[in-house]
């Protein structure tokens, strides 16, 4: 448990501090941002990767079964994404702004990047009659703390059963004397 709680704060502060420091330098644009997100994401989750393996080498004595493994992992993505979900609801606090806004501005982004592209008028209506409900689902903080929460925490778990595949064989990245 220690393990999980360490890997797993540390994992989503870094996440949230990262993304909400690029969101307040507004240098990137909507699909930059996107994917620089979800690469911080993967880069700071890869603490799960890390927290295995010591876990393994320290506690296992170089040995450990997937199960335990991925359970280890998903351990620590849920506890990041737990910290990430936290984050960012205090973010949007401190920023004084209505929620739905900062899921509006993204939206407004979104299209923006598709009249670039040139999308016709109908199919930029269109994704905009289908983000609607998003945006209003984001007023409510359980669904916008779940739709927090999906952002980060499937990026985790696909860490952690990498994590474990790998880590599973004792062969890998085995432990210094």
């Amino acid at each position: 448990m220690r393990y999980v709680l360490i890997y797993g704060v540390i994992a989503g502060a870094l996440a949230i501090s990262l993304i909400t420091a690029s969101i307040a330098i507004k240098s990137l644009s909507h699909l930059q941002s996107e994917w620089f997100g979800y690469l911080v994401m993967l880069a700071t989750l890869s603490l799960i990767f890390v927290a295995v393996k010591r876990y393994r080498d320290v506690e296992c004595g170089g040995v450990i079964r997937f199960g335990r493994a991925f359970l280890l992992g998903l351990g620590v993505a849920v506890v990041a994404g737990l910290v990430y979900v936290i984050g960012w609801e205090l973010y949007l606090a401190a920023s004084g702004g209505e929620p739905s806004e900062v899921l509006t501005s993204y939206l407004n982004a979104m299209l923006a990047d598709m009249r670039a592209a040139g999308a016709s008028e109908a199919a930029i209506a269109a994704r905009r009659v289908e983000m609607e409900p998003y945006v209003q689902a984001y007023r409510n903080p359980l669904s916008r703390m779940l739709i927090t929460f999906s952002e980060i925490f499937p990026v985790g778990l696909l860490v952690a059963l990498v994590a474990a595949l790998i880590l599973r064989n004792p062969r890998a990245f085995p432990a210094r004397a």
